[in-house]
């Protein structure tokens, strides 16, 4: 019994770190489209300070860093957490700040013309960057977080995350589609690969 209490409490943990999170990066994501430019992409930043700093769970965050089963089964959890998280920001944004939605709705028109492989392309990118800047910032070094976060961004990189929050913020869903399920199953799978690739070649080169 002992063991099932302990195994349920450490599930909701990491179902209310996961909606912390997604609401972190759902913040970045809001002083992004409000300020854009080399200054928004910068103050996004704080996103990934907060998630980092109160040790949150975020798929971007962790998917460089699975070793166990456990850690594998959590991902699922941690990327839905992440979403309502984004989804419950977005519904916000939308009520309070309309005039960054017409920003929003650009960024998922750009995503929406590229290809299926495009998007893995871009979005390993993005989850290389993040599994450095993290890696980094575990470490107490933040340097490399606050010039990472920028780059992704001004790149033009994808972050699953931040693109749940930007779709959440321009879409209702009446407007879902297959396409935008499929963008988003890209993206998971670029960051995935991106956030795995150094660890994926050093065990080639071994």
């Amino acid at each position: 019994m002992n063991i099932t209490v302990k195994t349920e409490t450490m599930v909701r943990k990491v179902i209310v770190d996961s909606i912390l999170a997604g609401v972190c990066i759902s913040l970045g994501g809001i002083v992004n489209l409000k300020v854009g430019g080399v200054a928004g992409a910068v103050l996004f930043s704080f996103g990934l300070i907060t998630v980092i700093s109160y040790r949150l769970k975020l798929y971007t965050g962790i998917s460089g860093f699975v070793r166990t089963k456990h850690d594998f089964a959590e991902i699922p959890i941690v990327i839905l957490g992440n979403v309502v998280g984004c989804l419950l920001t977005g519904i916000c944004v939308k009520y309070c700040l309309p005039d960054i939605v017409e920003t929003a709705q650009g960024i998922v028109d750009a995503r929406l013309s590229k290809s299926f492989w495009q998007v893995i392309l871009l979005a390993a990118a993005c989850g290389f960057i993040m599994t450095t800047v993290v890696k980094f910032a575990r470490e107490g070094k933040w340097l490399p977080l606050l010039f990472g976060i920028p780059l992704f961004i001004l790149c033009g990189f994808i972050h699953s995350i931040a693109d749940a929050f930007y779709l959440s913020a321009a879409l209702s869903f009446d407007t879902l589609s297959w396409s935008v399920a499929l963008l988003y199953f890209a993206e998971l799978i670029g960051n995935f690969i991106g956030c795995n690739l150094y660890r994926g070649m050093q065990f080639f080169a071994r």
